[in-house]
């Protein structure tokens, strides 16, 4: 799937249209009305790692730095020769298992046909020994041979059982070195874009070891500090807006996805009000993937801009941060 570059045209038309917005966030940076706070941030996507999952040594890569990928596209092959023979001793142990259950089947079914002529032949002295014609030392005997058989038919039976339970064990390993296979082929877990192509071609990574990473446009975000008589104000799901320097001030709405639980020393590259701020808490301003989708490429991870919070729900957002499609 490509993404639709129409975004970026239609990005640029909004930017036209937004023209007043970014004049308000210019303009009015050291103005917020009370109830509004102003930080400046830097944009983020989620970062994902994509990671073999067995060792092995990299035959094929199909995929470049910043390339747009698609979920479940192949992105990379290891060397799958011991995969596939693990697979295949698994096969045949499966059909020795079930060539196992055959032979303990027809024992069985021997065992318990001795059975069942031991207990005729049982019946049979019965009847004689009440017409006096066998003694009691005869029909002891039968009824040992009738439990001998028994016994037999009940073993026979157990090893029917314990044999297909191998079959069991048997496909489970058939299934278990099938899933190894398919693990050396290595997909991406996501859509998204390469960062960074980790490995080339030919080189033998551990169980774990890194191939790519890729960057996840449905997870963007802006992350921002705030002093605590702001951030105590702020919950996750408020209304929030990001302007970035790149679009000149354009407004993107945004959501509270986080409010750090602890203070932390004020980052270096965080421009505050006051010296007196030296903690700070952090706070996320979550993109919707919607409202992402619609500037397609032209947001991108690094970018510098402020982002806007309401420290009071209650007020407003003034002209110029009042998008319409602020709530997605």
């Amino acid at each position: 799937m490509k993404w639709r570059d129409g975004a970026i045209g239609a990005g640029l038309a909004v930017l036209v249209a937004a023209g007043g917005a970014g004049w308000y966030v210019v303009q009015h940076r050291g103005e917020l009305p009370p109830g509004l706070a102003r930080a400046n941030g830097r944009l983020e996507l989620a970062r994902i790692d994509v990671a073999v999952k067995y060792p092995g040594r990299i035959t094929e890569l199909d995929f470049n730095e910043g390339d747009i990928v698609t979920a479940g596209q192949v992105l990379a092959r290891e060397d799958d020769a011991s995969a596939r023979a693990r697979l295949d001793a698994a096969r045949a142990h499966l059909n020795a298992a079930l060539a196992d259950v055959a032979r303990a089947g027809a024992e069985r079914d021997a065992r318990q046909a001795a059975r069942h002529l031991a207990q005729m032949d049982l019946d049979h002295a019965r009847i004689m020994f009440r017409q006096h014609l066998v003694s009691d030392m005869e029909l002891s005997q039968r009824q040992t041979g009738l439990d001998t058989a028994t016994a037999a038919a009940d073993a026979a039976g157990g090893a029917v059982d314990a044999a297909q339970a191998m079959v069991e064990a048997a496909r489970a390993q058939v299934a278990e070195a099938a899933v190894a296979v398919d693990d050396m082929t290595i997909h991406a877990p996501v859509a998204g874009r390469i960062e960074y192509r980790i490995v080339e071609k030919g080189a033998v990574l551990p169980g774990g070891g890194r191939v790519a990473s890729l960057l996840d446009p449905t997870d963007m975000y802006l992350t921002i500090f705030c002093p605590s008589r702001e951030a105590g104000r702020l919950h996750v799901g408020d209304e929030a807006r990001i302007a970035l320097d790149a679009l000149h001030g354009q407004v993107i709405p945004a959501t509270i996805s986080f409010v750090s639980p602890e203070a932390q020393f004020t980052p270096k590259y965080v421009e505050t009000a006051t010296e007196r701020d030296k903690l700070v808490y952090r706070i996320k301003l979550r993109v919707a993937p919607a409202v992402a989708q619609r500037y397609g490429t032209m947001l991108k991870a690094g970018m510098t801009g402020d982002g806007y919070v309401r420290t009071d729900s209650a007020m407003h957002w003034p002209a110029g941060l009042d998008v319409a499609d602020a709530a997605q």
